[in-house]
């Protein structure tokens, strides 16, 4: 059984999505961000990096976000969460989820979390406040060119849309306003109402 160190309201959640979609054999275990357990000894053993998600596996521990998507994807390909059997349509899946990882979701922490790149307070005050300005310009660039509709890919879902959604979702609390983005807007409603989806929200506000 493959078991998910998730924080609900983190990038952790694309990954419950994606083993709920794919109907894998998997438990949960719910950890707290805000509460510091990522910096536990406990999970620090598991994780060194100190940051969800962590996937345990029969094989060892991955870490990174679209590299989870991307082994749920490869392992239960009856799901057709990726198009894993055309390489290019594949590499397409990855560099999209890349760019949520590595821009997206940085664009996102400066607000939070810009501890990671500054001790002056002025300058923390500056990434604060230029957050929705680069968050925009980000989903301004997925709206344009990056979203293919109906899904990201196009006509099929796949791991992609599941991440699109959980960062997309930080829109309101970042200060961006997401109905500027009308693509970017319907794609989160129509992935919030998927069954799976639905299932995993409920479960996480419990």
């Amino acid at each position: 059984m493959l078991k998910l160190f998730h924080s609900p309201g983190s990038c952790s959640l694309a990954s419950l999505i994606a083993l709920e979609e794919a109907g894998a054999d998997y438990e949960v275990v719910r950890m707290s961000t805000g509460a510091g357990d990522q910096r536990k000894a406990e999970y620090l053993a598991i994780n060194s990096k100190g940051r969800v998600p962590a996937l345990v596996t029969a094989r060892g521990v991955l870490t990174e976000t679209p590299a989870i998507l991307a082994f749920v994807a490869l392992t239960h390909p009856n799901a057709c969460l990726a198009p894993i059997d055309d390489p290019f349509a594949f590499a397409r899946c990855q560099a999209f989820n890349s760019y949520l990882c590595s821009t997206v979701h940085v664009a996102h922490a400066h607000k939070h979390r810009g501890y990671r790149w500054a001790d002056d307070p002025a300058a923390l005050a500056e990434m604060t406040r230029k957050v929705p300005e680069t968050e925009a310009a980000c989903f301004q660039l997925i709206e344009e060119e990056m979203l293919a509709g109906p899904w990201v890919l196009g006509e099929a879902y796949s791991v992609c849309d599941g991440y699109l959604f959980t960062l997309a979702d930080w829109l309101e609390d970042d200060g961006v306003d997401p109905k500027a983005f009308p693509k970017v807007y319907d794609h989160r409603e129509r992935v919030r109402a998927r069954p799976a989806v639905r299932k995993v929200l409920a479960e996480q506000a419990a």
